[in-house]
């Protein structure tokens, strides 16, 4: 027989202070199911308190309490997190919930406050092993109860809760007003293999939080367990691998290039100032938005790349003079204002269309959109003009590219390790949680790659055409004097 029961005390010894949600007699171990019983929420839990579930395998008949060889496992119905701020119409304030409660003006939105999990997942090992005494596996040992049978000692059934199958999407906010929750309780019996695997992971989450990782970031591994198929989650860590070291190859080479180059013939300055702007207001949404840190991260190195590339293509230099720097920009020769007029010319043309889409976008986001705030408007209404019209910005360099007939100026190293993860971004798309308009963008670069491939096919390499360190093939190389 299942029992499970709800109390606010995290150990109890008799039935008292207990509340009987769940009961199946006849349990059969072998058979799944799955049921939604409503739970009363103690004035103590809605007070910010925390609410515990008992779940017991026992003697049919018997109250768990008297039965001798009963097992149980407890796990906490409720955490603590942070609420997410509401959304308002920032015009006219209207919320998108209408009824705005007395108590969630009082609760200050950086305070954790107690929510519900609605979900209880069960498992019982269904696997009829024989383990060696002497050497019990210690992740399975600690969910064993062992009971003494004349000469042999026997273990009772492991019970399990799957901890990986709660996730932040279906936590609930507990309200002082709210009497009564759902909670949906299922079942399904689990392999020794699975179940082992189960308790790494559990327990690599759980360290994941000790080091510091949020609920949400633990959450997102979670997502990662439970919400893929095993074969497609083995070929999600090895496309990882390969996103990790291209991403360090890209981020290599692309500062290699940057720190040897002498001369901006054939760059395109407002492409790398453009790409210098989208990939900060990219991560300051990311940041915004709470996504990933597997997101979030390699966004924010990215943009500390582009801010050193600004620098450097601009000919900065900064000179202290006392505690107030002093910014001096190089001079660019003949060749190099040449790719200037193209760049200027490329641009003018694509300002006539890209700054009334840009403002006709945010101006209408204003008016039918809720945002948390107007900095979250804001950043908004940048991020969707760098994801939706970004590749126009891309366009100034295909444009100096074309009346250049060169692509040797380009930095293709790190612009081919860039394409790969493109196109492994494309799979992570589908896997890490992001907003949808940053995943449209991953599949928006695979165009403009495809059209860097064609000029790149188009414009052979001419030996006596200038490298993009400066360098032509036909130089005779300085000979030192005898």
């Amino acid at each position: 027989q299942l029992s499970v029961y709800t109390t606010t005390r995290s150990s109890i010894g008799a039935e008292s202070n207990v509340d009987l949600v769940l009961n199946v007699e006849d349990f059969d171990i072998e058979s799944k199911f799955e049921r939604t019983v409503n739970v009363s929420v103690p004035k103590k839990t809605r007070n910010n308190g925390t609410l515990y579930a008992y779940i017991f395998l026992h003697h049919a008949g018997i109250l768990p309490w008297h039965d001798g060889k009963q097992v149980h496992i407890v796990s906490p119905l409720t955490t603590y997190m942070v609420p997410k701020p509401e959304e308002i119409n920032l015009l006219t304030g209207e919320s998108a919930m209408q009824q705005i409660e007395a108590e969630k003006q009082t609760n200050a939105l950086d305070e954790p406050v107690s929510h519900w999990r609605s979900r209880l997942t069960l498992n019982v090992m269904v696997e009829d092993f024989v383990f060696d005494g002497s050497s019990l596996p210690a992740d399975v040992h600690r969910y064993m109860k062992m009971v003494q049978l004349g000469k042999t000692v026997h273990y009772l059934p492991i019970l399990f809760i799957d901890q990986l199958s709660n996730r932040v999407k279906d936590l609930m906010v507990i309200n002082r007003s709210t009497t009564e929750l759902p909670l949906t309780v299922s079942y399904d019996k689990i392999s020794l293999g699975k179940l082992r695997f189960w308790i790494h992971m559990q327990d690599a989450v759980y360290s994941l939080q000790q080091f510091g990782f949020s609920e949400k970031d633990a959450d997102e591994v979670k997502g990662i367990f439970v919400d893929t198929n095993l074969y497609f989650l083995a070929l999600t860590f090895f496309v990882a691998a390969f996103h990790l070291l291209f991403d360090f190859l890209a981020f290599k080479n692309d500062i290699s290039f940057w720190k040897k180059k002498r001369s901006m013939i054939g760059m395109s300055t407002k492409a790398v100032l453009w790409r210098c702007f989208s990939t900060v207001v990219i991560f300051l949404f990311l940041l915004d938005e709470q996504t990933s840190l597997l997101v979030l991260i390699p966004a924010g190195i990215g943009a500390v790349i582009e801010l050193w590339k600004v620098k450097k293509a601009l000919k900065m230099t900064i000179k202290w003079q006392g505690l107030r720097p002093k910014i001096q920009f190089g001079t660019y020769n003949d060749s190099e204002k040449k790719t200037e007029e193209y760049d200027t010319q490329a641009m003018k043309y694509l300002s006539y269309l890209l700054y009334p889409l840009c403002i006709g976008g945010a101006g209408y986001s204003l008016l039918n959109v809720k945002y948390k705030s107007w900095y979250s408007w804001l950043i908004n209404s940048f991020v969707n003009g760098v994801y939706a019209f970004g590749f126009l910005f891309m366009l100034p360099q295909l444009f100096v590219n074309y009346k250049m007939k060169s692509v040797a100026h380009l930095p293709w190293k790190a612009f081919t390790y860039k394409a790969f993860n493109t196109f492994i971004d494309d799979i992570f798309a589908f896997i890490i949680t992001m907003p949808t308009s940053h995943r449209l963008a991953c599949f928006r670069d695979d165009v403009v790659f495809l059209v860097y491939l064609y000029q790149r096919w188009l414009y052979p390499v001419d030996k006596s055409r200038v490298n993009e360190y400066g360098e032509s093939y036909e130089e005779k190389p300085k000979k030192k004097a005898h």
